[in-house]
């Protein structure tokens, strides 16, 4: 049985001194209307009734099939000291670092945090982390709607569909115009996306690799996009930032990223983490914490929160965002599973999920009927397939055999019904991807 700290005797003795005449009483305000309906619950169940009800829930998820399913989100293998160091109580209780003072820890952390992944982008400024990508993916482009005082967002359909989504949502009573400019076979059509640069365009937002899993070179529209005085926003996946061009490098103004590849359980969809990267000119515009390095009066290191833009900080009116925060627990897992890694071992990996997508690529449309979606273009770990059947049928025979063959665009994408996304990781095995390949050949008989 629950403990229940408050004897009848105790709740009579608090009601009397606020005069109220009863518990019910202190809901008078809440109209019959607005009220439940009945409080005619069940009867609980013993803890041990509640624990093999819970299991026997659990036992109906698929666990252990073989899974080809990325779409934003990838299974990789995460080092063992990563939960063994997160987990401490040290780091695992520590709370938003409202005392510097008191918080130089949490503090340190979260400025390594934040020298790792501007290295990562090649961007010199970092927040301490957002929520997860498609927020960060909002908050970049209110960066730039501020920045440039202007309300039109210029974004690719390869753009994951899950931040368009959320970005129409958290837009949708700010009166701003969102064009989505159409993909071409899973690339982005990097000609329309420069003619619709105008001068009232804030921002235009890319993805690299997109969510086709194609690569692009977006320099040129970033060059164009500057010229016109239009914020340039990148969403990049951090794994593979160890082998592509960067954000950086291609001149982009904000790069995004959704971090649960780094050092984070896929967890049925979170906690995540958004990671953000910008230029000197935007940097008073990061929404959020950021860290700073400094040294006190006698010379010693310190770390102070600084550019605070949160609301609880400064007046609301001037606040950056109010729906941000630091993700302190997700964002030191990923420098723990970076510093873990190093350079070798990330790109490395990123290579590894590379050549094994490209080989799963090759097994795959050596059978009758299979085409690459996107052709020539080229990709990282994941990639389009197109089927001679509708993907949803390929996927409820194959997941019925144990192996969850990839992800539908057909539910985001009309015309692509038949299409399948199918993404490699280092965990993705040599003979799974042969498996797989064989597995639907006979489906596809």
């Amino acid at each position: 049985m629950p403990y229940v700290p408050h004897t009848p005797e105790d709740i009579r003795r608090m009601l009397d001194v606020i005069g109220a005449p009863s518990v019910a009483s202190l809901f008078d305000e809440i109209g019959p209307e607005m009220r439940p309906k009945s409080f005619d619950l069940p009867e609980g169940k013993s803890e041990m009734d509640v624990l093999a009800h819970m299991e026997a829930l659990a036992g109906k998820n698929a666990c252990g099939q073989v899974s080809f399913l990325g779409a934003g989100f990838y299974d990789h293998h995460i080092p063992a000291a990563v939960d063994a160091l997160s987990m401490r109580s040290e780091f695992y209780t520590a709370y938003t670092p409202y005392q510097p003072e008191a918080s130089q820890g949490t503090l340190q952390a979260i400025f390594e945090y934040q020298t790792a992944v501007t290295r990562l982008t090649g961007l010199p400024y970092a927040n301490a982390s957002v929520y997860d990508g498609g927020t960060a993916l909002f908050e970049a482009a209110m960066m730039a709607v501020r920045h440039t005082g202007r309300r039109k967002l210029v974004v690719c359909e390869a753009v994951s569909p899950i931040y368009r989504v959320m970005l129409g949502s958290y837009t949708s009573n700010l009166h701003l115009e969102l064009v989505t400019i159409p993909h071409k076979n899973g690339v982005c059509d990097l000609a329309a996306l420069t003619a619709a640069l105008d001068a009232d365009t804030a921002a235009v937002l890319v993805q690299n690799p997109n969510f086709f899993g194609t690569l692009s070179d977006f320099s040129a529209l970033f060059e164009a996009a500057r010229a016109a005085g239009v914020v340039s926003v990148i969403s990049v996946y951090p794994v593979l930032q160890s082998l592509l061009k960067s954000p950086g490098e291609m001149g982009a103004d904000v790069a995004v990223a959704e971090g649960q590849s780094l050092g984070l359980p896929l967890s049925f969809g979170g906690p995540y983490l958004g990671i953000m990267t910008c230029n000197k000119a935007l940097v008073r515009q990061m929404p959020g914490r950021m860290v700073g390095r400094t040294v006190d009066g006698e010379g010693r290191t310190g770390y102070v929160l600084t550019l605070q833009a949160r609301e609880q900080h400064i007046r609301r009116q001037k606040a950056t965002s109010n729906i941000c925060s630091n993700q302190a627990l997700c964002a030191l897992r990923a420098l723990m599973h970076l510093c873990l890694l190093g350079q070798e071992g990330l790109t490395r990996t990123a290579e590894t999920c590379v050549e094994r997508a490209h080989y799963a690529a090759e097994r795959l449309t050596a059978i009758d009927g299979v085409t690459l979606l996107s052709g020539s273009a080229p990709f990282g770990n994941e990639f389009a397939i197109t089927l001679p059947v509708n993907a949803f049928l390929a996927i409820d025979k194959l997941t019925a055999r144990g192996l969850v063959p990839g992800f539908p665009l057909g539910r985001y994408y009309a015309g692509l019904e038949n299409a399948l996304l199918v993404a490699c990781t280092e965990k993705t095995s040599m003979e799974q991807i042969g498996i797989f390949a064989e597995m639907l050949r006979g489906t596809l008989k």
